[in-house]
């Protein structure tokens, strides 16, 4: 399999960690990337400037078209992002005309013939669960999960069509195959308050802390996401609040392709595991 990967804007900064984990699991499973001259999704400037957002993601959509492969993205803001712009295009023509009117300037032309991938979906649906299985040599013992999900591969659910949490949900099922035990709880689909950041900080960091509070209380002692920016805010944002005393118990965060990684036997320092802010160097007692 080969697939172009949509690499999100903060991992090379903030994140490093989210694309070695990534890089190294994909490599055992054999999934082949090419990510070369793919730019930002535009998901930033939605709200700013929506032509340049739609410009943006058609670029990388023309990209992988061109190379006949469709977009993995490891980021919910990107999947999303990538995801909306593909609907939009491939219904308005009009709209098409004028993004294509654009990138002859790069000799690109967008046609719709790309679909876009999660990390999960390209684990669960087009590797398969016995593919993954097969690939772990590690189990882990005692190790009880919260799993959040994260805004954008829920919603709008017409538009992302992912499978959402629940007992037989696709995050739900990779995570359990690790021997992690699921912890459910009441705020799982929420909002983490990532978007929120910078516009209103105390707000974000209230919904935050309320989810931390809610997994804490739900007996979880990790929790596992799959996006760029909720990592950030649960990782960054919350060492931040523990900085100034908001939240008074960390809640270490880890990223499913570590937790993921470590199962399958990867060497724990190109995970990354040592890089989150909050330590989650303990979880290596529970695996055996």
């Amino acid at each position: 399999m080969k697939l172009a990967l949509q690499r999100c804007c903060t991992t090379p900064i903030f994140l490093k960690q989210y694309e070695t984990s990534t890089d190294a699991i994909l490599e055992r499973l054999g999934v082949q990337l090419t990510d070369k001259a793919l730019n930002c999704c535009g998901y930033p400037l939605k709200n700013y400037n929506y032509k340049a957002h739609v410009i943006a993601s058609a670029r990388n959509l023309s990209i992988a078209e061109e190379r006949k492969v469709n977009i993995m993205t490891f980021c919910n803001c990107c999947y999303g992002t990538l995801k909306e712009v593909n609907q939009r295009l491939r219904a308005d023509r009009t709209l098409s005309a004028e993004i294509n009117g654009k990138l002859e300037k790069e000799a690109l032309k967008y046609e719709g013939g790309v679909e876009i991938r999660h990390i999960m979906e390209v684990f669960y649906d087009d590797l398969g669960p016995e593919r993954i299985r097969e690939n772990i040599v590690k189990k882990f013992r005692g190790l009880k999960v919260a799993v959040h999900y994260g805004c954008h591969i829920l919603r709008p659910r017409d538009l992302v069509q992912f499978k959402g949490p629940g007992t037989a949900a696709v995050f739900d099922d990779l995570v359990a195959m690790t021997g992690a035990d699921l912890v459910p709880w009441h705020l799982q689909s929420e909002c983490c308050g990532s978007a929120m950041w910078g516009i209103d900080d105390d707000l974000s960091a209230e919904l935050t802390r309320k989810k931390i509070e809610n997994a804490r209380a739900s007996g979880a002692d990790y929790l596992c996401l799959a996006c760029s920016y909720c990592h950030v805010q649960f990782d960054r944002v919350q060492k931040r609040l523990l900085d100034e005393g908001r939240i008074t118990e960390p809640m270490p965060t880890i990223l499913f392709t570590q937790l993921l990684g470590l199962s399958m036997g990867i060497d724990p320092n190109i995970l990354g595991i040592w890089k989150n802010q909050i330590d989650i160097s303990p979880i290596l007692d529970c695996i055996d």
